[in-house]
């Protein structure tokens, strides 16, 4: 596909916009963090989540809320969760897709209650991964499909087991899919500035636990 084609927006993008979505979005990720707590479902911590986007005034989802518990973190977004309630020593990450003055928000990250030294470490290396791989692109002017085979060294090398079915995606302006961009991960060109997300999701080699961490790819 052309490279111009998949990086092609609408005729409202505005670079700013982006940025403000951002931020409103992470800002709606910690309030549904203030909310969790042990014993809160999945679906009981979407609906907290429900309230937080009416309470910073999001337009609209672009894509469905997504709350993993415990060993449900191991999940990709295609897969359906098991029953399960946060325990008092455990893990959990939020994913969210949301629309704000017409532009595309889209942000993730894993936190830990109690005590879960183990599952805190799994939530440090997510971030961490795609730390480093932000930066590759920055630094290095990697492709997409570069970034991606840069991820999965990085995490090999740091025993973390990459999910390879989590590759990345175009934003910009709602909605995006009409360009048709494909996955970030497949894109054999260096991507440019406030245009992409870099996902990253995890999993522990042998327990059944795994972290995600996502972000808008920014010079800055």
């Amino acid at each position: 596909m052309n490279p111009i084609h998949q990086e092609a927006v609408g005729n409202r993008f505005d670079p700013q916009h982006m940025l403000h979505a951002r931020e409103r979005s992470w800002a709606a990720l910690h309030g549904i963090r203030e909310r969790m707590r042990p014993g809160i479902t999945e679906d009981e911590a979407k609906a907290e989540a429900a309230k937080v986007f009416t309470a910073l005034g999001m337009e609209r989802l672009w894509h469905p809320v997504i709350i993993r518990i415990g060993s449900n973190t191991t999940k990709t977004y295609r897969q359906r969760s098991e029953p399960v309630r946060l325990g008092e020593n455990d893990i959990y990450f939020i994913d969210l897709g949301l629309v704000f003055e017409g532009h595309e928000g889209d942000v993730g990250d894993t936190f830990v209650v109690g005590h879960a030294p183990e599952q805190q470490a799994c939530a440090d290396a997510a971030r961490e991964l795609f730390r480093v791989t932000a930066d590759a692109w920055r630094h290095q002017g990697l492709s997409g499909e570069a970034l991606y085979a840069f991820a999965e060294q990085q995490a090999d090398a740091t025993g973390w087991r990459l999910n390879h079915e989590i590759k990345g995606h175009r934003v910009s302006d709602f909605p995006h899919s009409v360009h048709k961009a494909g996955d970030l991960g497949e894109y054999g060109e260096r991507p440019s500035n406030g245009l992409w997300i870099l996902e990253i999701q995890i999993a522990h080699p042998t327990e059944p636990y795994g972290a995600f961490y996502e972000d808008l790819l920014t010079a800055d």
